[in-house]
């Protein structure tokens, strides 16, 4: 074989080395970008989201504050997923806020002069109030006792200083109400009333306010809740006698226009119910009237 014919033959062999490896390289497999992703392991499942919790918001008045945060725990304990959020004021302010469209479940009243004015709005039912709890008025001293008050008559002593609610607020009408009654009374004298109110040096726009400012000393004395004096270890009490005293009635009820109408219902339940009742007992309040 001359020298060309091997050539040829080395340049044919080379044409078809060349060939065969491009045909290799285009049968070779590719992996698109959908199929990678079909390879990878799977992730893991995303946790489910949990149900909303249905938070009721409860107007009451300021003398149940402590009381109702206890009720509270043991209501959101009994009903999982459900808790209780308060708006604690004097019972007037709070029928001013429903009748302004403020959000409110559930109301609870220091009188039923302030949830009929919540009836009125329209936004609770005439017939959906129940008594849940009574409760008596008491004047408290600071615990040291400065001005050295021992009988209800020293509330009309010169230059006593004494604190009251405001009248439109429950328990300063309340406290209006004995003063009237003891100046009819024997041995307190017609003007025992006007004699009190000279002294009084500020009226407060809830009774948790009159109590607090005794407690701190700002106040020679001031005229309370039994409810809220029980559980004050910066005050001491003077009694008013039962026939001189004041039944407040309590009236609670879910609005009629709650988001949440069952759960409100519940928690009303819930208050007038063996363990409501006896939460309430304990913080010094009365059953209702005929219990």
């Amino acid at each position: 074989m001359n020298d060309r014919v091997r050539h040829r033959w080395v340049a044919i062999a080379l044409l078809v080395f060349l060939a065969l490896a491009l045909v290799g390289c285009g049968g070779a497999q590719t992996t698109t970008p959908t199929e990678a992703a079909a390879t990878q392991l799977p992730t893991a499942t995303e946790p489910a989201e949990t149900e909303a919790e249905t938070t009721l918001t409860v107007f009451a008045a300021a003398s149940l504050t402590d009381a109702f945060g206890e009720i509270a725990t043991a209501f959101s304990a009994a009903n999982p997923g459900v808790s209780v959020a308060f708006n604690f004021a004097g019972s007037n302010q709070l029928a001013t806020q429903i009748g302004e469209g403020a959000p409110a479940d559930v109301f609870a009243s220091a009188n039923r002069k302030q949830m009929d004015a919540a009836i009125e709005t329209g936004r609770i039912d005439a017939d959906a109030p129940q008594v849940f709890v009574t409760n008596r008025l008491v004047v408290v001293v600071p615990a040291d006792n400065p001005a050295g008050i021992v009988e209800l008559t020293d509330l009309a002593q010169p230059d006593t200083v004494v604190v009251l609610a405001a009248e439109e607020v429950p328990a300063g009408q309340y406290a209006l109400e004995f003063l009237g009654k003891a100046s009819d009374a024997v041995g307190f004298g017609s003007t025992f009333g006007d004699d009190v109110l000279a002294n009084v040096v500020s009226y407060e726009e809830n009774v948790r306010s009159v109590l607090n400012k005794v407690a701190l000393g700002e106040a020679d004395a001031g005229i309370v809740y039994t409810s809220d004096a029980i559980s004050e270890p910066g005050v001491t009490t003077i009694e008013i006698p039962e026939e001189l005293n004041v039944l407040a009635e309590y009236p609670i009820a879910a609005l009629n226009d709650s988001a949440f109408g069952e759960e409100a219902a519940a928690f009303v339940a819930f208050v007038l119910g063996p363990e409501g009742q006896d939460t309430l007992a304990r913080y010094g309040f009365g059953a209702p009237s005929g219990q």
